[in-house]
């Protein structure tokens, strides 16, 4: 189910010199933001969970997760250089997982590290907020990739529709409304992250929920983007 090809080709594509600036943008911030932060505040859990939650999980990861899963497939599907890919004999199934493992490594990398290392500087680790967040973030990078990857699949506008998503309904109505809250990756994500550290990380969901739908999505979107593939292979084809 895993190529090693196709994945070195993904992985050349997402971490070329224009990309790889774009995706070091964000976790460079936060980690800028952190040691400011660190030196007006002191080591303080309640702010270092506000920093964490606020632009790490709810802004970087999203958009780092666009980044890498319309990335992993979506440019390659714009420019017509797919149909190459998809003369080889690989099958097709093993091509999207490929991708989506190359995605959810990428996301993580460039997600989860600066989370962890932004939780230590603000404050140690205290109460765990640091590696709560970073599990929260390492289990929501496996569902942006694939939602991501899916999207880079059905439209060549894959990375606007992707933005709209991550800034609008994440980062506004995934943290201020309530109804849209239970249908967010990032309060699923939450959910997991409230385990490892309580009260200060919480979430609208329960762990069981949360879990069920990461799992559920994951699934989901990897298959439907496996199916849009082969609907891509026959038309060429064809």
């Amino acid at each position: 189910m895993y190529d090693p090809t196709v994945a070195r080709l993904t992985y050349r594509g997402l971490l070329g010199r224009r990309r790889a600036l774009i995706l070091g943008a964000l976790p460079v911030l936060l980690i800028v933001i952190s040691v400011a932060v660190r030196g007006f505040t002191g080591a303080d859990d309640q702010v270092a969970a506000d920093v964490l939650g606020g632009f790490a999980l709810a802004t970087m990861v999203p958009i780092i997760g666009v980044i890498a899963g319309t990335g992993a497939i979506g440019p390659e599907i714009d420019d017509g250089s797919v149909v190459y890919l998809l003369a080889k004999p690989v099958k097709r199934p093993t091509i999207i997982f490929t991708k989506l493992i190359v995605a959810v490594a990428v996301t993580m990398a460039f997600s989860a590290v600066p989370t962890f290392l932004a939780g230590m500087i603000l404050n140690g680790n205290g109460q765990q907020i640091a590696v709560a967040y970073t599990v929260a973030a390492l289990v929501a990078s496996i569902a942006y990739a694939a939602l991501f990857l899916l999207l880079g699949t059905i439209t060549r506008h894959a990375v606007v529709f992707g933005l709209v998503y991550a800034l609008v309904w994440e980062a506004l109505f995934g943290t201020l409304v309530s109804g849209a809250k239970t249908l967010s990756v990032q309060q699923w994500s939450l959910a997991v992250g409230h385990k490892v550290s309580g009260d200060l990380v919480t979430s609208d969901v329960s762990l069981a929920t949360g879990t069920v739908l990461l799992v559920v999505v994951t699934v989901a979107a990897t298959w439907f983007a496996g199916q849009k593939l082969r609907t891509l292979t026959l038309a060429g084809e064809e």
